[in-house]
């Protein structure tokens, strides 16, 4: 059977009574089989009530976490490591003095593991990245203080 063959057979099949059909000719061989329309009893599940009162106006969103003093930020999108591999200490740990082009982390993007180099002398105040998150561009990873 050709694909015109095969496209007609389906189509007249689709309009008929049959819910089952199987056809072999030599080393061809095609089923095809409708959905009956016996469905597995759906349940609703049960109503919530509200936490709070609903507010007609609409609440503000979030305002990110603020941001004070220099950090090291991501140059690409991709996934965030803090070690070289996971049985590996992490590059640094808050308090750590890092020194320009000091290894801090690792990102891998594409599968292509790139190292995340500090671009001046500083001190790790805080690392706002986990081991294996996704981060984007320009997203702070380390808050730190420069020396």
């Amino acid at each position: 059977m050709d694909t015109k063959q095969i496209k007609t057979l389906m189509s007249q099949f689709d309009e008929s009574g049959l819910s089952k059909m199987k056809i072999t000719k030599d080393d061809f061989s095609i089923e095809l089989e409708k959905n009956t329309g016996t469905l597995a009893p759906v349940t609703a599940p049960a109503p919530v009530a509200p936490a709070a009162p609903v507010s007609s106006t609409p609440a503000a969103p979030a305002a990110p976490a603020e941001i004070t003093g220099d950090a090291i930020l991501s140059p690409m999108v991709g996934t965030f490591y803090a070690s070289p591999s996971p049985d590996s200490p992490s590059f640094v740990k808050v308090g750590d003095t890092v020194k320009k082009g000091q290894v801090v982390a690792i990102l891998e993007a594409m599968k292509i593991m790139n190292e995340l180099e500090a671009e001046f002398d500083c001190k790790i105040i805080d690392i706002l990245a986990t081991n294996g998150q996704a981060v984007e561009y320009d997203m702070p990873l380390f808050i730190v203080e420069k020396i």
